[in-house]
This record gives C-alpha cells, sequence and structure tokens, in this order.
C-alpha cells in the first residue's frame, strides 16, 4: 500500500536544509502541505538566511503547496505564532518533525555552561516548545502524528557531545512519555536517530562516506514514522539505507536478602543483575516498580 498525505497538514522545523529539507520535500510529494521553519543560520545557530523559502519555491515549483516561517523554536510564542498561521491557512496540522537543531561540539572540560544550555534549549526545549504548540490542535481532532530526532550521541554517548547527548536522549525520554498521553488521542509519537552527512555533520564523515548516508536515504523512515499507521513509542534508527530498532531495556534484576542489601551486596550480585536472559522492554515507567514487585512476591 502506498503512503501518502494528502490533504495531511505537516511542520517540519529546520527544514532549510540536510534532513530537514528532505522530509519537507518528500511529504510534500506525497501531497501533504508543508510548513518549512527554518530559523537559518549557521550549524552553531548564529546568523540568518532564506532557507526556508528556498525550500518552499522548490515546493510549489513542483506543484505542491508549502508556507516558510521563520520562527525561533527556542521561543514558544514563535512557536503559537507559527501553528496560527498554519491552522488559519490549512484548518488543521497533522503532523510535526522535530528536526531544528544546533552542534557546538567540545570536550565536556572546555564546555562553557552557555554552549551546554544553548544546544539543550535548541533540541529539546525547542522540541517541547514547537510541541506543546501543536498538542491541543491535535487533541481536539483525535489526530497527530509526532516525531522526536534524538541521535545514536543520545542513545549511546560520544566524546566531545556531552551538551547534544544530554538533549538527545531527553528527546527519547520526552517522546516515550508523550506516547502514552497521546494515546486516547490518536497522537503517536516516535524517535528516529539518523545517521546522514548534513552541513551538521559534514565535518565528521569521511568523504569517501558522504554519498552513501544521503538524507534521502533517512527520509523513508521519518515519512513512516509519522505516517497514519505509524507505530508509536518507537526508537528507529536510519541511515544509508539501513533501518533499525532501538529499546530501552531492563533486565530482571535480583532481590537480595536484607542482610545483603549493601555496596558489597551488590557488588557480589553485578553479574546476575546484569543478566539478561530474562531482559524486557517496558512500555511504561511503572513496568519497572511492577517487575520489582514480582519478583518480590516470587520470593516470598
Amino acid at each position: 500500500m502506498t503512503i501518502n498525505f494528502t490533504d495531511r497538514v505537516a511542520i517540519v522545523t529546520g527544514a532549510g536544509g540536510g534532513l530537514g529539507r528532505e522530509y519537507a520535500l518528500e511529504l510534500a510529494r506525497r501531497g501533504a502541505k508543508v510548513v518549512v521553519n527554518d530559523l537559518g543560520g549557521s550549524r552553531d545557530g548564529t546568523g540568518t538566511s532564506d532557507a526556508a523559502d528556498t525550500v518552499v519555491a522548490e515546493i510549489v515549483a513542483a506543484g505542491g503547496e508549502a508556507i516558510a516561517d521563520g520562527g525561533s523554536v527556542t521561543d514558544f510564542a514563535q512557536m503559537e505564532k507559527m501553528v496560527a498561521k498554519a491552522s488559519d491557512k490549512w484548518g488543521r496540522i497533522d503532523i510535526l518533525i522535530n528536526n531544528a537543531g544546533v552542534l557546538r561540539d567540545k570536550s565536556f572540560a572546555k564546555m562553557s555552561p552557555e554552549d551546554f544550555a544553548f544546544v539543550v534549549d535548541v533540541h529539546l526545549i525547542g522540541s517541547a516548545n514547537a510541541t506543546k504548540a501543536v498538542w491541543e490542535v491535535m487533541r481536539s481532532q483525535a489526530y497527530g502524528r509526532i516525531l522526536m530526532t534524538s541521535s545514536s550521541t543520545g542513545l549511546y554517548g560520544n566524546f566531545g557531545q556531552a551538551n547534544y547527548g544530554a538533549a538527545k536522549l531527553g528527546l527519547a525520554g520526552l517522546a516515550k512519555t508523550l506516547a502514552l498521553e497521546g494515546a486516547k488521542y490518536d497522537i503517536r509519537v516516535n524517535t528516529l536517530a539518523p545517521t546522514a552527512a548534513t552541513r551538521m555533520t559534514e565535518d565528521i564523515f569521511p568523504e569517501a562516506l558522504l554519498g552513501l548516508f544521503a538524507p534521502e536515504t533517512v527520509a523513508p523512515a521519518a515519512l513512516y514514522l509519522v505516517s497514519d499507521d505509524a507505530p508509536t513509542n518507537m526508537i528507529m534508527g536510519a541511515g544509508a539505507g539501513v533501518y533499525q530498532a532501538a529499546y530501552v531495556t531492563l533486565t530482571e534484576g535480583v532481590a537480595l536478602a536484607k542482610a545483603d542489601q549493601t555496596p558489597e551486596g551488590v557488588a557480589a550480585a553485578i553479574d546476575r543483575i546484569r543478566d539478561r536472559s530474562h531482559e524486557i522492554v517496558p512500555q511504561s515507567g511503572g513496568e519497572q516498580a511492577a517487575t520489582i514487585v514480582k519478583l518480590l512476591q516470587g520470593r516470598a
């Protein structure tokens, strides 16, 4: 079955280039009306450009519908204005792809508190701002598809990116909570961890791999995760035509006797604590407590 977005209205933040541009173009090709949001500027968040207008022009030239928005995701009032503009023009908002981001890479020892806060503000708080701005619209229409952009850095760490990693794992946690809160309104919330050669990563990738990791190899995952039949509460990795599922797992654990509930007791049991043979993937935070109660009941 062909996935299409006819009559759907989508907002893509950071859509002036790279991954966001590719998402916006492909959504429009498949029938969506698109808000192309981009503040412009360099990858560290400074400067301005007319990148959003350029992408809109591409969409319109190809026969699609789109409008540009230059609001900053760090400013909630500007996100509210963006949502109002889209709602006034097209009557609804079905899709939000939170893609806007910046990099200010340094080792933690050399990173200023300002650079840490700024990156978290753009990625994590910015995504929360945009999502909050569309949330009531989606609840009232009982339909919504929201995509957060995480990263392998957030999921697994990467040297020199403490600020970026903190924000990106925060986004995965935000998505998991919103997937639960949005379920009764058919608001499905997922997370994508892309690996792509873009302006953000151009000096990280070896030149020979730039073409292999083109943004268009990630777009299929993003569009699937905001489609009508999308799952919810999923973390998907994508890059170079490879698509992966990532999970936050939990081992069964060990119920220590009262006398062994000491640092030494934990040290002695660490191999059993780490044992993954009965590992689970909780679907909510409450399941961790439930597994503890179950283990204690089994010991009784």
